[in-house]
């Protein structure tokens, strides 16, 4: 997976700093971070207050291929308490090196599902005891989900980041065929025409439906016109 680094986009959209920061104020955290999976690309996109030196080791050691608590958490509906997770190799990798940073492992994850299949966590950390833990989660948990809310509904909204989150990564070969078929080819048809088998036209036709939250092709082409990813036939 790759990660777009939201400190990277323009000043004007560039509010998730400020919004963690205000996060781990109120809430008396010690970092907070924000991340936003795509379901069409495969990628994360995601900010955090964490310092630089983790975020770069962080993404040159590829640990979001392994984190626990990006990929266990977005199978929650409901908030979940890293000591849910389940201490295998990969949660032993990523915090075995958080600590080396002077991260701790205890923190809660907020999920957060829209309307395009999109997930958003939220996440927050607190170096302290079990007992002050559990009752600082348990005063706070209702307006924490109530930011996990807001911070993917901003995401959502951003021009540039619906474009990442709505747009299917279809490959050229794909947007090619799903061409053809908008022009009223048939699957055979397309095989003649670009040399090669009718089930390989339907292996891509499949990828583009599954691409496209597609049930047909008609349903596949229609969006993908929509989209601007083709032109009406």
């Amino acid at each position: 997976m790759d990660i777009l680094d939201l400190s990277t986009l323009p000043p004007s959209e560039n509010q998730y700093t400020g919004f963690l920061n205000q996060v781990c104020e109120k809430f008396e955290m010690d970092n907070a971070a924000y991340a936003g999976m795509n379901p069409v690309g495969g990628s994360i996109h995601g900010h955090v207050t964490y310092g630089d030196d983790w975020k770069n080791h962080y993404v040159q050691s590829g640990l979001q291929v392994v984190d626990p608590t990006l990929h266990m958490t977005q199978r929650s509906i409901a908030p979940v308490d890293w000591r849910r997770l389940e201490r295998d190799d990969k949660f032993q990798r990523v915090f075995r090196e958080a600590h080396d940073f002077g991260l701790c492992d205890q923190g809660l994850t907020i999920p957060v599902r829209g309307p395009f299949g999109d997930v958003g966590l939220l996440s927050v950390t607190r170096d302290c005891s079990i007992s002050e833990w559990d009752k600082l989660t348990r005063e706070v948990i209702s307006e924490l989900q109530s930011m996990a809310v807001h911070i993917h509904d901003t995401v959502m909204s951003s021009d540039s980041l619906s474009h990442i989150l709505r747009h299917p990564n279809l490959s050229s070969r794909e947007v090619e065929i799903m061409q053809w078929v908008a022009a009223g080819k048939s699957q055979q048809d397309i095989g003649d025409i670009l040399a090669i088998s009718h089930r390989t036209v339907e292996v891509h036709l499949r990828s583009s439906r599954e691409k496209l939250y597609a049930l047909t092709t008609a349903q596949a082409v229609g969006r993908a016109i929509g989209l601007g990813l083709i032109y009406p036939g």
